[in-house]
């Protein structure tokens, strides 16, 4: 049983100072802190295994190689995917998507006059990858609202009616957030992937977000692809996971042409690798890649833990304690039936950026801005907002150092 003092004794950042004040860190949904096991690997590696994988014969090699295929493996088994081969490793969460979007292309099944279905909560990863599809084959995209805002209901939630509608319209591919990065609202994935499967259509979930906070079944769940990125949940950057449905990924051609993504080269003539390598082109991220397997085995053992999910609760009542006593607040999606620990928000009379920087004064490490999310910020947030994420080894005190020093950077701004 994990308490939050043996979470916070796996971090090196945890005895970190900003300002001379202890480091508040809260700016988990950019990127997650790495505990000592992956960073110990990660030296490890870059120390006594670094050599090209899946291409040598001499001994580091295959080390490297062995290494790299573990987190693979660990991919499979944290997804419940039905062969590692359904895995592909990415940079991230972005290259996935891209990925995805311009094999969809590619391959034909996107096409002029068919439409893209997104959400209006949507990631910039999840959004401008389709665009481009959409210029260059004739497309458009299908934008599903969301209720979020001061002058509607303000839950966060996907009006269904609005999608099974534009499911309706010419809909050749559905592409959604598991749960948004501005309104920290868990969607209803199963229920949209059986509604698009029912009209054969696909669907790709951008789970940056949703993977970190809840335990994905991506055979329960029958979504045709799944995205996210290592760095959100304690791997290093520049590490990604798709995972494809194999009848998907046997059909779809290759995104980029290279070495490790050919079954033989000659000028007159290409034929590729078999998947997943066929959509690993060029020298891959090993040591990201092998740091997959004790991040995400570090994360399971955190989901499995009940005590770790009554802190997490714990954090979250203290949250939306501390934003109610902040005048002026206005949280997106604050009725929200189902959440990650993910607040973001605007204070009248005061703008984020110098809130984001006084904070930081004070040692509380927030995000502000648009969040990579332009649109839905544009809209509710009028272009600007503050962002506060949370993660298992964050604790009640930080929460607590937090709302004082909100307090205190209201008063100076206002």
């Amino acid at each position: 049983m994990y308490s939050p003092s043996q979470i916070r004794d796996n971090f090196d950042f945890a005895s970190r100072t900003v300002a001379g004040r202890p480091l508040v860190y809260f700016d988990n949904a950019a990127t997650s802190q790495r505990p000592r096991c992956v960073l110990d690997l990660q030296d490890e590696l870059c120390r006594r295994h670094n050599a090209n994988i899946h291409r040598a014969v001499h001994t580091i090699s295959f080390e490297a190689t062995d290494f790299y295929e573990k987190g693979r493996a660990a991919a499979q088994k944290f997804l419940n995917a039905a062969s590692p081969d359904e895995i592909v490793l990415t940079s991230g969460a972005t290259a996935a998507i891209n990925l995805v979007a311009q094999c969809m292309a590619r391959g034909g099944f996107i096409g002029q006059g068919d439409g893209i279905l997104i959400t209006e909560a949507e990631h910039h990863s999840n959004l401008v990858p389709w665009q481009m599809v959409c210029a260059q084959v004739g497309a458009h995209l299908e934008v599903v609202p969301v209720r979020a805002g001061k002058d509607t209901a303000n839950d966060g939630a996907i009006d269904l009616d609005a999608f099974r509608a534009a499911l309706r319209r010419g809909v050749k591919m559905v592409a959604v957030t598991h749960a948004s990065n501005i309104l920290g609202v868990v969607n209803p994935v199963r229920e949209m992937v059986l509604e698009a499967h029912a009209l054969g259509i696909p669907v790709l979930i951008d789970g940056a977000q949703g993977i970190v906070h809840r335990r994905v079944d991506v055979q329960e769940l029958d979504c045709d692809f799944y995205a996210f990125s290592g760095h959100k949940i304690y791997a290093p950057t520049g590490i990604g996971v798709l995972y494809g449905k194999r009848e998907w990924l046997e059909k779809l051609p290759p995104f980029m042409g290279g070495g490790d993504m050919v079954e033989k080269v000659t000028f007159e003539k290409t034929t590729y690798a078999d998947i997943p390598l066929k959509f690993e082109a060029g020298t891959s991220n090993f040591v990201g890649g092998a740091c997959l397997a004790p991040a995400l085995e570090f994360a399971a053992s955190l989901a499995e833990d009940e005590q770790v999910c009554t802190h997490e609760k714990a954090l979250m009542s203290a949250m939306d304690k501390a934003l109610g006593f902040v005048d002026g607040l206005f949280l997106a999606a604050k009725e929200a039936a189902d959440r990650i620990p993910l607040y973001t928000f605007t204070i009248e009379g005061v703008h984020p950026l110098d809130a984001a920087t006084l904070l930081d004064k004070m040692g509380v490490a927030l995000r502000s801005g648009h969040m990579c999310a332009e649109p839905i910020v544009d809209r509710i947030g009028g272009g600007s907002m503050l962002r506060a994420s949370l993660m298992p080894y964050n604790t009640v005190e930080e929460v607590e150092i937090f709302s004082d020093a909100m307090q205190k950077v209201v008063k100076m701004l206002r």
